[in-house]
């Protein structure tokens, strides 16, 4: 089977998979999410896909953007390692897990943790035809007065036929001319392994028993209708299946539902099927237990006929018109809607921010909305709310310059002279936990210093953000990290706007343009016009450095390759349905792809910030655009339709998961949402006609709960 296949016009498959071949699941979902489908809906049985317990299935789900919607025909209670982890990671990844069985409710809250308001219960469908007594295909055969029993489905060790062949001869004493057809092919499997050996040794298990003229063979597949016309012909429906664990069997609602009388082994489906006297539950899969309850409906009509018709009324519940109209409501509940409402320029409250601040700085994490002390804080954090705060218009610098005052003591504090570098994590005790951060946050922390220099109102404030700027610069020429360099020339370029002759400000921009421009040439490909092989976080300021280091320096060359890597970066990260689709935290360390899951609001603001910056030094309008697309899924356009961002309470969900959101709403989400908010308001809207931001909230873009 090839990964994809030419289909006539008209052809309902558009795409095929190989199961064996994980590129061609990969081809699918790309498709997938090409299509701009609101929804998908996944089959699954674990033998159906490739690899260890058909985890090849999950390169699929894994890069699904849309809603997906898995339904388990198998729910093991006792799952191996490969098939609790297939499991566990479709469980992750799914926004609704339908089952067909309270069983199979039960065993996945249970065994598998799974929350029960992910979970749907719609049971197998089935026909709606009048109810037969007797078929017309029967009187057709000649059979309409010869009691006929029957087995459906495909032939093997599992069907447990030789417990009903061994039940026969007890019948057949009393009632010489029933007919017993077992109808459906030996299983293609085991036809492979050995051939036809199986269905040869019931043969001569029936001849033993002197009941072969008892037993008719329909050794062939058979499409659905004439499935359900040999179901109707039958009077009595064996399943003797030995799995007690089985939790779905199709034929068995079939034949409930077209009120045949059912004789059954107590497996799962069966027990919730036939409780209330639907049909007839045996022990176990026990010969004189199944001939015993034969005797009794064949012996007596009457109570045969009001199975028949307890089972048909049944069968109304789950007919496919039923069914159908289950699965509608699950797919509207479950599938994309982002709306196309103008989204609301007002500023997110202040409060959200305050709240995760004490007289050390801001906390790092929070448990909900309330602040998690066992993380403390960092400096990475402190950084961006120093530049939120010289950020915000002058109606809001009264508090702001209180927590200035604190954000700036946390930076200074985390200079290590020894080290020549910042500390970065701090616990709630307020011992530093490191003699120094990370590359990456002390590029940011010498971002947020130069940002000071530039845009702090409080003249003392700026002299001291100028002296610890230059006075931590030199450790920028060491940095190999592309972000820390990228943070590193973006606090360079703030610092030059106070100050154009800073000579260590200049060295970084030389120095960091030429790396990442470098960098820029020898990373991108055909596809792919990127720094790096894969994408991680804070993407956008790797290009939104190089365009500024080449409108400083100048240097037209940097300029062009920063923007050119934009431009790609925006349409890779643009949906078909044309909302912003930020990289997934899954994609770290992956070349050449993003997963779409978990999406960050870090990833969101750098994206606005990036093409904000384009849009200041360019004027293309094609900037502002994908500026206000960024920053448009903090508000619920984004691949679950639901908001991140709360502009009442100035909080921001932590990220956007394949089942919804991150309920957490730690300092970085917070932060990213306001500073994403600020870039609008200075440049991306200001640019705009003038309107009242106040009346223009968005009432049809989703809440923030909790």
């Amino acid at each position: 089977m090839r990964s994809q296949i030419d289909q006539p016009i008209g052809s309902e498959v558009r795409q095929a998979i190989d199961e064996r071949d994980a590129e061609s699941y990969r081809a699918a979902a790309e498709a997938i999410n090409a299509s701009g489908a609101g929804a998908v809906w996944l089959q699954h049985e674990f033998g159906i896909f490739g690899g260890a317990a058909g985890d090849m299935v999950l390169d699929l789900v894994d890069r699904l953007a849309a809603p997906l919607i898995v339904t388990l025909h198998t729910v093991l209670a006792e799952p191996s390692d490969a098939q609790r982890r297939v499991m566990n990671r479709l469980i992750a990844r799914a926004s609704k897990l339908v089952v067909m069985s309270e069983y199979g409710r039960t065993t996945l809250t249970g065994v598998y943790g799974a929350a029960p308001e992910q979970i749907a219960l719609i049971e197998h469908g089935t026909p709606d035809r009048p109810f037969q007594e007797v078929s017309a295909l029967r009187r057709t055969l000649g059979l309409a007065e010869r009691p006929v029993l029957s087995t459906f489905g495909l032939i093997g060790p599992g069907k447990g036929l030789e417990a009903a062949i061994r039940a026969l001869p007890a019948v057949v004493a009393q009632y010489p001319d029933v007919l017993y057809r077992i109808v459906g092919a030996t299983h293609p499997n085991l036809v492979a392994a050995e051939g036809e050996a199986y269905r040869e040794s019931l043969e001569l298990l029936a001849s033993r028993l002197g009941v072969s003229a008892n037993i008719a063979w329909e050794n062939r597949f058979l499409d659905t209708d004439e499935l359900l016309d040999q179901i109707e012909l039958c009077d009595i429906y064996l399943a003797p299946y030995p799995n007690l664990q089985q939790i779905t069997s199709g034929t068995l609602a079939y034949a409930v539902a077209l009120g045949r009388a059912v004789i059954s082994t107590p497996f799962v489906h069966a027990r919730e099927l036939l409780s209330d006297d639907v049909g007839v539950l045996l022990p176990g899969a026990d010969s004189e237990a199944i001939s015993e309850a034969l005797l009794m409906l064949l012996a007596v009509p009457e109570e045969r006929r009001a199975v028949q018709r307890r089972a048909y009324d049944r069968g109304r519940q789950t007919t496919w018109s039923v069914i159908a109209r289950e699965c509608a409501a699950l797919v509207e509940e479950t599938s994309l809607t982002t709306g196309s409402e103008e989204i609301s320029q007002r500023a997110p409250s202040l409060a959200g921010v305050w709240a995760m601040c004490d007289d050390t700085g801001i906390f790092q994490h929070a448990v909900h909305r309330l602040p998690d002390r066992a993380h403390g804080y960092c400096i990475d954090d402190n950084a961006r709310a120093l530049m939120l705060v010289h950020s915000l218009p002058a109606n809001s610098q009264d508090e702001a310059a209180h927590r200035a005052r604190a954000f700036a003591s946390f930076i200074q504090h985390g200079w290590n002279e020894s080290a020549g570098a910042f500390r970065n994590f701090m616990g709630y005790d307020r011992r530093w936990l490191e003699e120094s951060g990370s590359e990456d946050s002390n590029g940011r922390t010498l971002w947020a210093l130069g940002h000071a220099t530039s845009h702090a109102s409080d003249p003392h404030m700026r002299e001291w953000a100028a002296r610890l700027f230059d006075h931590s610069a030199p450790m920028a020429q060491r940095f190999k990290s592309p972000r820390a360099i990228a943070f590193a020339i973006l606090g360079a370029d703030e610092r030059l706007e106070r100050d154009s002759g800073n000579g260590e400000a200049r060295q970084i921009i030389e120095r960091g343009g030429a790396f990442l421009c470098a960098v820029w040439k020898s990373g991108r490909r055909p596809g792919w016009d990127w720094f790096e092989p894969g994408l991680a976080y804070d993407n956008a300021r790797l290009a939104e450095a190089l365009i500024r280091a080449g409108r400083r320096l100048p240097s037209l060359p940097h300029e062009e390759a920063g923007l050119s890597a934009l431009d790609w970066l925006a349409a890779f990260q643009t949906a078909s349905q044309g909302h912003f689709r930020a990289v997934g935290s899954d994609s770290f360390d992956r070349q050449g792809e993003a997963l779409p899951f978990d999406q960050q609001p870090l990833e969101a603001w750098a994206t606005v910030a990036a093409c904000g910056t384009a849009y200041r030094l360019t004027g293309q309008a094609v900037w502002r655009d994908h500026a206000e697309t960024a920053y448009a899924w903090f508000l619920g356009r984004n691949d679950r339709g639901i908001a991140l961002g709360d502009l009442g309470s100035g909080r921001c969900l932590d990220g956007l998961t394949p089942r919804g959101v991150n309920r957490n709403s730690g300092a970085e989400s917070i932060l990213a949402f306001h500073l994403a908010h600020r870039t609008m308001a200075d440049i991306v809207w200001r640019s705009r006609a003038p309107a009242d931001a106040g009346s223009q909230l968005n009432t049809a873009v989703p809440s923030l709960a909790g």
